[in-house]
């Protein structure tokens, strides 16, 4: 059945007319709009700027992966996924993604080991503790290109200063530039050295924001330094492992600098040994084949290998920074039981006073 509101409102119980409604002014709904407005305006800047430099050149490049495009000609005919076909059916293309996953394996792991390690130890009561801690920075403030020059000269197969100091203790000469594991490891050691100080100045802070009090009470109850790292340190610290891992990841993926400048012709090598993913987009957009197109196909193939190695660094950093002895589980008739209880307990406790 339907229920009819009055058209009209109910007369005052007190016999009073009732009170007109009170006008709301310009100033109180300029009021309004800058309580509900103001919080998106104060964050639009980082949401428009990243749309102008990320978003926007993602789904162009998009856009470009299905055309027919070239560096000379411009824009050409709608293909479809033949660039990603093209792409995936080159042997160069593969041999590049798997010098760029031998490449990150070989440096990443080892670079949050190092970085964790460091800040560890700088964490301690150090005489010139300030010194140090600036010092593990040095590294990632020279230019990059600088870096992989010098490198690159030091891994020289027959004049380098790493083949000098190997002969010393009897060892023969490695071949950095000719064997493909060892150029691998060389490119590793020039990544390691530029970004294991700003990881482990990372750590460091987050380590300094960590409760002493913990630290004591860990004391008290007998644990080692050792004990302490692995039970107080990392899950503490938890977060900015996860974002370190991630960012290590996204980084050692991309690496091109470092490739680019190991060698004077800078293409990965004669036989491509050390050439990434990058650097054979690179050669795709501005090499011999000059084909937009494809290049464009090879960045979303990175970006989509990217996604899915980052969201499993992030699992496995979670779970591992996450791990240890965990409380038993409760199921919830439980939890109901010892709240009625809980609740019946303290209604017999009331007095008759109280309740008044």
């Amino acid at each position: 059945m339907a229920v009819l509101s009055p058209s009209q409102p109910a007369p005052a119980r007190s016999g009073r007319p009732p009170r007109p409604p009170r006008r709301v002014g310009f100033s109180q709904r300029l009021g309004r709009w800058d309580v509900k407005l103001s919080p998106y305006l104060y964050i639009s800047p980082f949401f428009v700027l990243f749309a102008l430099t990320g978003l926007f050149p993602l789904v162009y490049t998009a856009f470009v992966s299905v055309h027919q495009w070239n560096l000379l000609g411009g824009q050409g005919d709608f293909v479809g996924l033949q660039n990603y076909v093209d792409v995936l059916n080159q042997p160069v293309f593969w041999k590049s993604l798997a010098n760029t996953l031998s490449i990150f394996v070989l440096s990443s792991v080892p670079q949050v080991i190092l970085a964790i390690t460091i800040a560890a130890l700088l964490d301690q009561n150090l005489r010139a503790a300030t010194f140090w801690r600036m010092g593990v920075l040095v590294p990632y403030v020279v230019a990059p290109v600088a870096v992989s020059m010098i490198f690159g000269r030091m891994f020289a197969d027959q004049y380098g200063f790493v083949n000098a100091l190997l002969g010393i203790v009897g060892i023969d000469a490695v071949g950095w530039h000719s064997e493909r594991f060892a150029s691998h490891l060389a490119i590793a050691t020039i990544v390691n050295y530029r970004w294991t100080g700003y990881n482990a100045l990372i750590f460091l802070a987050a380590m300094q924001a960590v409760p002493r009090e913990l630290y004591e009470a860990a004391v008290i109850d007998g644990a080692g330094r050792v004990r302490q790292f692995f039970s107080v340190t990392v899950p503490q610290i938890r977060a900015s492992i996860i974002f370190v891992v991630i960012t290590s990841t996204i980084g050692g993926l991309q690496i091109f600098d470092e490739v680019r400048m190991y060698d004077a012709a800078g293409l990965g090598g004669p036989s491509k040994n050390w050439m990434t993913t990058v650097l054979y987009l690179y050669d795709v957009a501005w090499g011999n084949q000059k084909n937009f197109g494809r290049a464009a196909a090879v960045a979303w193939i990175l970006f989509v290998l990217i996604i899915g190695i980052g969201m499993v660094n992030f699992l496995i950093s979670r779970r591992i920074s996450t791990s240890g002895p965990r409380a038993p589980k409760v199921s919830r008739s439980h939890t109901r039981v010892l709240l009625e209880r809980a609740r019946a307990a303290g209604s017999s406790t009331t007095t008759p006073g109280e309740d008044r």
